[in-house]
């Protein structure tokens, strides 16, 4: 079912300023109850769980309707029906575009709190997502420790690495040397497609991985193009043609913003706080995210198990693998007690 909550009043941002009225794209599936399962969604992605992670969903899968209330939304500075930089703000005739101010993952956190107490669910027995999504569960541990059960964080590490960083400024300079940006900002009516397309270009790069792309496409050409040009090209298209320039802009900064220990302490001692009950996933073939990452990550927690998914498509294997993954959640959630023995072909579990 799909709903449009609006939060009234003020709604304070982390690095200062307010906004108003905040409108919220939000999808559930199953009974409403006061107890539910919260899928949170990755950069590009939005809260149509159930087409991006389509294999988890259905009978007897990790996502069953019929098991438990599901509730996905669209994140703060969204494109999918969720207040941000393509919205149109109280008392202008214009979407906010490059005026919108920054928002970080605890903004998104708190918002989802907000959002859950309209929706009338007093606690979350699961906050899982990958990438962005994973930066998502780990606030929700770190902000709302008692109002979750368990967490998984999926390919992702406690902080926003400079690796990690310099991949979103070099998105970030594909977007803003776009013929179209002038004087340091660009206009809502002003999409620099070409700057975004070689924004997902780059991205896509990194959310594979050499071995997926060997097999995929060697050196295969045609009509004077490699195949993995040809690729890179379509995916360029299809992003610029669904996704805001902005919003892009907007997330990015976000997801540079993670950073567990920011403002708390040290990052090693808020991990150790965080008494949830965790599985922490790294992806073997993960060049955006290392798998050791998600290792050290775990090993710091201390109610954490750490699996690895095992897969040679990158970073995008928790998109793309989803019966492998399922096969690493699904027996931690069933047993709570369980051991886990990683294998070469994902987990096992005593």
């Amino acid at each position: 079912m799909k709903h449009r909550v609006v939060v009234p009043g003020v709604f304070p941002l982390e690095r200062g300023g307010t906004l108003r009225d905040v409108t919220v794209e939000v999808r559930t599936w199953g009974k409403h109850l006061r107890t539910a399962t919260l899928i949170c969604h990755a950069l590009t992605g939005n809260a149509d769980a159930d087409d991006w992670w389509r294999g988890l969903f259905g009978s007897g899968r990790l996502f069953d309707p019929a098991d438990s209330f599901i509730v996905s939304m669209n994140v703060l500075g969204g494109c999918s029906g969720t207040t941000g930089p393509s919205t149109v703000l109280p008392n202008s005739d214009d979407p906010a575009g490059p005026d919108f101010p920054r928002v970080t993952i605890r903004d998104m956190v708190h918002l989802q709190k907000v959002v859950l107490g309209q929706l009338g669910v007093t606690h979350l027995d699961l906050v899982i997502g990958g990438s962005m999504g994973g930066m998502q569960a780990l606030e929700w541990a770190a902000l709302y420790p008692s109002f979750v059960n368990t967490i998984v964080p999926i390919g992702v590490g406690s902080a926003q690495s400079a690796w990690a960083i310099g991949l979103s400024e070099a998105q970030r300079n594909a977007i803003i040397t776009d013929p179209v940006f002038a004087d340091g900002r660009y206009a809502h009516d002003q999409q620099p497609a070409n700057g975004l397309g070689t924004a997902r270009m780059i991205a896509m790069c990194t959310y594979r991985s050499p071995a997926s792309f060997a097999a995929r496409f060697g050196r295969e050409s045609e009509a004077g193009s490699f195949a993995v040009q040809s690729y890179l090209q379509h995916h360029a298209r299809s992003l610029a043609a669904r996704f805001d320039a902005n919003t892009y802009l907007t997330l990015l900064d976000a997801m540079d913003s993670h950073d567990l220990g920011r403002d708390r302490g040290p990052r090693e001692a808020i991990l150790s706080s965080i008494a949830n009950r965790a599985l922490v996933v790294g992806i073997s073939s993960d060049v955006l995210y290392p798998v050791s990452e998600a290792r050290e990550m775990a090993a710091a927690m201390p109610n954490a198990t750490f699996a690895v998914l095992d897969s040679p498509n990158g970073h995008d294997a928790f998109l793309m693998d989803t019966n492998r993954l399922e096969a690493v959640i699904t027996p931690f959630l069933r047993e709570p007690h369980a051991i886990v023995t990683i294998s070469g072909r994902g987990a096992s579990w005593a």
